[in-house]
């Protein structure tokens, strides 16, 4: 046993959770908040639907103690599947945290992991609750740090955030420091090391990987806990991985994770932002631009390009969110599905956007998400944006009530006004005396309250 991984385990088995910062705890409940708005709002969506149903043909359970309910569905199936369902369907509507680094997403599948483990849990109080999700982000964020530094594929969040299921499924069912080395080993030898820029030049319902990732780190979590093995995981217990781990409960990445003003690739966000703040600026309408030229990092460029004619081509274009937040000043569900995709205003404004690489913003790749943007109204004149930093992670953060109001505007359509009773209860999760239950009761149908 490494001594990388005894700090690992100390942190994620021991560490109390009134010995963690009051600011990680409070950064957690908001992003369990900001999550469960895209979780709730993605739950009529072909993709989330398709993987609930899949849950319950292939992923069930005979065993009560093996056994939750789905989220947002409330069908019993195992605590694999309905980890995997509902971070595949999180995963579909690309709204979800994230964090620089990592170049990728952890909240799509801690949120779920929570929401499946906590139904075995009936006395887990809210603090306890957040420290589970704490572990989460910072076990998952570290080992997808190690695997980027020291693979050579760009590999999709579900190769390292299986991980983060793991620690936290390991923490909330009481496992030895042991029993979690093996969950860990297992959660990363069959971690989805898919290949993430096969997807962004092809969108799909694969996303990003986590609802395989989720599937993996519990389905890993459970086989350690009945004495199976696995190799030890590299991205912890290699020589090469040490230095990620060294500030492990020191430096909190849970206070650093960005939140998305649209279910749209982070990597499109630098552009939106830009059109969005010259519009605003100028007080210009879609109808008074004649061409938007965007610059912006490599990976920004390989998003895809054409006319979207489903869901995940749409989350993955950025020229089709510019144009949507240019003819609708915002981008919601409905402009990504249905009727949305094949909106006339939004296609002929796409035929004015023009894409390039700028290398000074590809230097800055993965550390930030930058643009800038140029406008040529119809009336010749000619508007720049200047270079801009995605809306939403530490270097332009979004204001607590902003983050609220997010949720509201994803859940309210699916809710209705218990939308924000459940707010309420997430974000008071970090009072000594709230149980989880008083949130979980929104989230399973069938549930009591």
């Amino acid at each position: 046993m490494t001594e990388t991984f005894a700090r690992v385990a100390e942190f994620a088995l021991n560490r109390p959770a009134d010995q963690m910062p009051d600011s990680a705890r409070e950064a957690a409940a908001l992003m369990l908040l900001d999550t469960l708005g895209i979780v709730i709002a993605s739950t009529p969506m072909e993709a989330g639907v398709i993987a609930r149903d899949t849950a319950a043909l292939l992923y069930g359970s005979t065993d009560p103690a093996f056994s939750a309910r789905m989220l947002c569905d409330g069908r019993r199936v195992s605590l694999a599947g309905a980890a995997y369902a509902a971070a595949t369907q999180t995963d579909n509507l690309d709204g979800h945290d994230g964090y620089n680094p990592t170049k990728g997403h952890i909240g799509v599948v801690v949120v779920p992991a929570l929401a499946v483990l906590a139904q075995h849990c009936p006395d887990l109080t809210g603090p306890e609750a957040l420290a589970a999700v704490i572990v989460g982000y910072e076990v998952a964020g570290r080992a997808g740090i190690a695997l980027h530094a020291t693979v050579s594929d760009y590999h999709t969040s579900g190769a390292w955030n299986a991980l983060g299921v793991a620690a936290m499924a390991a923490r909330l069912r009481g496992y030895s420091p042991e029993q979690l080395r093996q969950a860990l080993g297992i959660a990363e030898y069959h971690g989805p090391r898919s290949q993430m820029m096969r997807e962004i030049a092809n969108p799909t319902m694969l996303h990003d990987g986590s609802g395989w990732g989720a599937l993996v780190g519990m389905s890993a979590a459970i086989l350690a806990e009945r004495g199976f093995t696995g190799a030890p995981a590299i991205t912890i217990e290699e020589d090469r991985a040490a230095p990620y781990w060294q500030d492990l409960g020191t430096f909190w990445q849970m206070e650093h994770q960005y939140v998305k003003p649209y279910p749209i690739c982070r990597w499109a966000h630098a552009a939106i932002d830009g059109l969005r703040a010259v519009m605003k600026t100028h007080g210009l309408t879609h109808d008074r631009i004649a061409h938007v030229d965007v610059h912006t990092f490599h990976e920004a460029c390989q998003l895809f390009s054409g006319v979207p004619q489903t869901t995940s081509q749409a989350q993955y274009s950025l020229p089709f969110a510019v144009a949507v937040q240019a003819v609708h000043g915002r981008i919601g569900v409905k402009h990504l599905t249905g009727s949305g995709l094949a909106d006339p205003d939004v296609a002929r404004f796409m035929s004015r956007i023009s894409v390039r690489t700028c290398d000074r913003h590809s230097a800055r790749f993965p550390a930030g998400r930058w643009a800038d943007v140029s406008v040529t109204t119809r009336d010749g004149q000619l508007l720049h944006s200047g270079d801009t930093h995605a809306r939403g992670g530490p270097e332009a953060p979004m204001l607590r009530q902003d983050v609220i109001d997010k949720f509201l505007e994803f859940a309210m359509p699916q809710m209705g006004g218990p939308a924000k009773t459940l707010a309420e209860a997430v974000l008071d999760l970090v009072e000594p005396d709230v149980r989880f239950d008083s949130v979980a009761s929104f989230l399973y149908p069938g549930h009591d309250r």
